[in-house]
């Protein structure tokens, strides 16, 4: 088993707590995990991007060399385009549709989508609206999390378990949001890759 994953998105939106929580997870299932973050200036909505490496064998590096990724997960769909080199011909981009706007020059959203659908092997929708909907809007990022899991050569049990281990310290009701936002991410990814 091994999965190489770019995780991407902006200051702010818990793209780290992403990584924490599936190296929680590969721990007890007794994998090989390195991880390498880059912070840019993540209070004022900077690019925040980690490199995780979760594997059954001994890993050598900590980062993902250009076209090894199998995952590009991502909370802003161009940061998710921003490591497309990373991406292998197999790997898959998971990301949220809703833009954060924090530059003056932001792209179009069109020619953004029309670049994500030319990138082969996508699931996108707007997780921040789905948050919203069923969780808390700050469990955005385990509507990205659930929407990899199918990617991911882990025990679903094992994420959830690391889930509520991560939030127990801030209580029962943040733990049941979090694997409810989990859930629903995961079953809109297996709908799309469904209609593949």
């Amino acid at each position: 088993m091994k999965t190489d994953i770019v995780l991407a998105g902006v200051g702010g939106q818990g793209i780290l707590s992403v990584a924490t929580i599936l190296g929680v997870a590969a721990l007890k299932e007794s994998l090989n995990i390195k991880q390498a973050e880059v912070h840019g200036m993540s209070q004022r909505g900077g690019d925040v991007q980690s490199n995780l490496r979760i594997s059954s064998e001994p890993i050598a590096s900590d980062l993902i060399p250009t076209g090894k990724a199998d995952l590009i997960l991502s909370l802003e769909p161009m940061e998710a385009l921003r490591y497309l080199p990373l991406l292998s011909r197999e790997g898959w981009i998971v990301t949220s549709t809703a833009p954060f706007v924090n530059i003056p020059n932001y792209p179009d959203m069109s020619s953004i989508e029309a670049e994500l659908k030319g990138a082969g092997n996508v699931v996108a929708f707007d997780m921040e609206a789905m948050a919203k909907a069923i969780a808390s809007p700050r469990s955005v990022n385990m509507i990205l999390l659930g929407a990899a899991s199918p990617f991911i050569e882990m025990e679903t049990a094992e994420i959830e378990a690391a889930i509520a281990g991560v939030f127990s310290p801030k209580g029962e009701n943040i733990v049941e949001a979090n694997i409810k936002a989990f859930r629903a991410g995961r079953e809109e990814a297996l709908s799309q890759i469904n209609k593949k």
